[in-house]
């Protein structure tokens, strides 16, 4: 069974089958690396939809009664799937992303290798029993057992960036927990997201258990994300669109995963080739658009222009391009994004930023850019970039750094350069973020560790093992003997 058709055109999966929209409407999807298009995705009515949710709210109920061992077993067959065909999704995730063909095809392995995780880890769930005594005037003749139960439909809505390991790492929990699934990828990363789950189909998907949604946002975003059946949402994606759905989903649950404005705080003593190193590799991988990229280096200034001449060397010899080229820095997703991109580094410039490096821009590719000299009073001091440009910003002691870092509105990770273990640990206790890399870039992996954002980076905690605790429930019975 194929999702393609000589048109390009790509149905949406409804009971293990791909359909065409009654609608008659499709959505197109253009490569950001050549315009080339690399498919169109069904454009579904809302219908469409509540029958999709339907179905997966009828086939979960017998999942959810399947042998553990059962759901271990698919997810192991998903996970074998995904590597036999590692080169083909790596090609659409490289032509409909921009991606580099090795990081895309790494992305697919790295996706195997988090299910299969995530299959052994879902072994290991157990409850608990509590005494009724336990508690000031309990009755010791009273018991609660305690047992993890899935929540029942989950919404995973993936982003464009990571259009296979992100949305797989929202899937394969709420599968091995024994949820049904409703899965709605980005639009640009529909396609590749769905070759997943067509492996997923292959490796014996039971009917139902796993619904694809395709559409425009305008029309089915709101009403999938309110409808009534989905028990739990989980979202990768910008901060704004996270807090609305936060706010549309009402009795929902909802884990968010969003947007970072991650330093990276170089002390007096750091390692400086070191942390050029880190920097330019996590700043400038997948030209920026992570929201684990360091987007902002707090540097002391008796080591700053050091440093700045460290990272403008390693910067002015990434290799620009398509990502067809395997080049470090490619076109970015779509023209809005580079024109924001854009805004931030004039902001800048107009209020007196060193441009270190930079370069021209051809359509959506945007050279490499270095700012030194970057004050709080510039945009790209705090927004998110989401793109190749970094900015620095000069500080006289490490408070100053915590400070900057707590002042804004985002908290997902942060990096700190030095060799005094002392420092390192008082600035990581004083940051307010989810992670603190100490010597090394900012990062998501591995894929085990728990991931998290505070303040407006997120909500919920991710990370194999906190993902599947995050798709189950407590449910308690109590024995009164």
């Amino acid at each position: 069974m194929t999702i393609q058709h000589e048109d390009k055109r790509f149905g949406f999966l409804f009971n293990n089958e791909w359909k065409q929209s009654e609608s008659g409407r499709t959505i197109e999807i253009y490569s950001p690396d050549d315009e080339q298009m690399v498919g169109q995705v069904q454009a579904m009515t809302q219908n469409e939809v509540n029958e999709a949710i339907a179905s997966v709210k009828e086939a979960q109920a017998h999942w959810e009664n399947k042998n553990v061992h059962e759901r271990v077993n698919l997810l192991h067959r998903w996970a074998d799937e995904l590597e036999k065909r590692a080169d083909e999704i790596g090609e659409t995730i490289q032509h409909e992303v921009g991606k580099a063909f090795s990081s895309a095809r790494g992305e697919v392995i790295r996706t195997a290798e988090l299910i299969r995780h995530t299959a052994e880890d879902g072994l290991r769930v157990n409850g608990e029993l509590m005494q009724g005594d336990g508690f000031p005037g309990g009755d010791k003749e009273q018991l609660a057992m305690i047992k993890k139960v899935p929540h029942g439909v989950v919404l995973a809505i993936s982003p464009f960036n990571y259009p296979v390991n992100l949305a797989a790492a929202k899937i394969a929990p709420a599968l091995i927990a024994g949820n049904g699934v409703v899965f709605k990828p980005a639009t640009q990363g529909a396609v590749s997201g769905m070759q997943m789950v067509e492996a997923l189909v292959n490796a014996g998907l039971p009917e139902g258990v796993l619904n694809v949604v395709t559409g425009r946002g305008s029309e089915i975003g709101d009403f999938v994300v309110q409808h009534p059946t989905i028990d739990l949402i989980s979202f990768t994606g910008g901060t704004e669109t996270g807090q609305r759905i936060s706010e549309k989903a009402t009795m929902a649950g909802v884990i968010l995963e969003l947007g970072g404005k991650d330093p990276a705080i170089v002390l007096s003593d750091g390692d400086l080739d070191k942390a050029a190193k880190e920097i330019v590799g996590g700043a400038f991988s997948y030209s920026g658009q992570r929201c684990t990229a360091i987007k902002r280096v707090l540097v002391m200034e008796d080591v700053a222009d050091q440093l700045v001449e460290k990272v403008q060397e390693k910067v002015e010899a990434l290799k620009v391009g398509k990502a067809s080229e395997n080049a470090q820095i490619t076109p970015m997703i779509n023209d809005g994004a580079a024109d924001y991109v854009e805004e931030l580094i004039a902001d800048a410039k107009d209020k007196g930023a060193k441009v270190v490096t930079t370069g021209e821009r051809q359509g959506n590719l945007l050279h490499p850019t270095l700012l030194d000299n970057v004050t709080t009073d510039m945009r790209i001091a705090w927004e998110e970039q989401f793109g190749p440009v970094l900015p620095i910003i000069r500080i006289s002691n490490p408070l100053e750094a915590i400070e900057l870092e707590n002042e804004n509105e985002y908290g997902l990770q942060g990096s700190i350069f030095t060799k005094n273990i002392d420092d390192a640990m008082m600035l990581a206790n004083k940051l307010e973020v989810g992670t603190v890399q100490i010597n090394g870039k900012t990062s998501r992996g591995p894929d085990h560790y728990p991931f998290l954002g505070v303040k407006n980076s997120g909500q919920g905690v991710q990370g194999i093992g906190r993902s599947i605790s995050s798709m189950l429930r407590d449910k308690v019975i109590v024995m009164n003997m």
